[in-house]
């Protein structure tokens, strides 16, 4: 809402929608940044409430096309602000990062949560809002119908948890675990009975979360990330303690929680899933963004394996 107000309303928030061209976006996204002196960032923020309010209009068929589709992409080469595309972890560094927090003291308590993440793909404020009625152990399926979302309400108490539909329609989905998850959801369930944890959270009508804090309060994706940052530096020293760096060792990247979703999607193109599942399980709304995906690790893939042939015929020639 701030955003919208701040930015949007009183210029381009004028204009009728059907009206709106994919030029005028450009130029309105150009103003932002060379005008106002914004981020990339900032606009990215803007760039999602307008397209989904375009998006509205095109399910409504008020308009044809979403004139914000690919705009916010366009102004990151303009302005030279083209990032590096998330990097999945390595089949070695995810189980390098697994088997530390599993054989760790400090850390076990956060195996369930991370490995659950990195073995389902869920969206980090999917899997916080978990309630164990949406996880059925018996059937091993996971229901996602909600997310959970903390952010400034603009209202007297100010920045706090709310419940909200899933990013998407298609976010709405059954996600199948694998052996290991429903492992870890048992293992979960144990450590809470064991210390007397119980989940007092409630919010929005929704009660019963799977993942709490020992005060019984929902887990926040930055207490989340600040975990990790901490066990990838005692892991990385514990390694180096172990080897040297001429050796090679196997080492964590500094990542986040969204990379274990990444590391998720790259491992199920990597064992050739039907791309259409893949999307499904994922909850990706357009097939693009699954694509995408998709044809980085196959790319990555040819250069390995090329590169492999490459050794192989050198031997052979020698």
């Amino acid at each position: 809402i701030y955003m919208y107000e701040m930015f949007v309303m009183p210029t381009f928030g004028k204009k009728r929608v059907t009206q709106v061209q994919k030029s005028d976006v450009k130029r309105f996204y150009n103003g932002l940044v060379d005008n106002k002196i914004l981020s990339i960032s900032t606009v990215d923020n803007i760039h999602n409430i307008l397209h989904q309010v375009f998006q509205v209009a095109v399910d409504d068929n008020f308009i044809r096309q979403n004139p914000t589709d690919r705009m916010l992409k366009e102004l990151r080469i303009a302005h030279g602000h083209e990032t590096e595309k998330r990097k999945a972890l390595s089949i070695a560094q995810q189980n390098l990062f697994l088997e530390y927090i599993k054989n760790t003291p400090r850390y076990q308590h956060w195996y369930p949560v991370f490995y659950i993440m990195v073995n389902t793909g869920l969206r980090v404020g999917e899997l916080t809002g978990l309630r164990w009625r949406d996880v059925d152990l018996e059937n091993g399926v996971i229901s996602v119908n909600h997310t959970l979302v903390y952010y400034n309400h603009r209202d007297e108490v100010g920045t706090y948890f709310s419940i909200n539909t899933p990013k998407t329609e298609a976010g709405i989905r059954e996600v199948p675990m694998v052996a290991g998850v429903k492992e870890a959801f048992e293992m979960e369930r144990a450590y809470q009975e064991e210390l007397g944890i119980k989940s007092t959270a409630r919010i929005d009508g929704y009660d019963d979360f799977v993942f709490v804090n020992r005060y019984g309060q929902v887990q926040h994706q930055g207490t989340l990330n600040k975990a990790i940052k901490r066990i990838m530096r005692d892991c990385n020293d514990q390694v180096l303690l172990e080897q040297d760096l001429e050796s090679g060792p196997v080492l964590l990247p500094n990542f986040s929680c969204h990379v274990l979703r990444h590391t998720f999607a790259t491992r199920l193109c990597e064992s050739g899933i039907n791309i259409k599942v893949i999307q499904d399980v994922l909850g990706h709304v357009d097939i693009s963004t699954t694509m995408d995906i998709y044809v980085d690790v196959m790319n990555e893939t040819k250069r390995r394996e090329l590169a492999t042939f490459d050794g192989y015929m050198a031997s052979a020639m020698a």
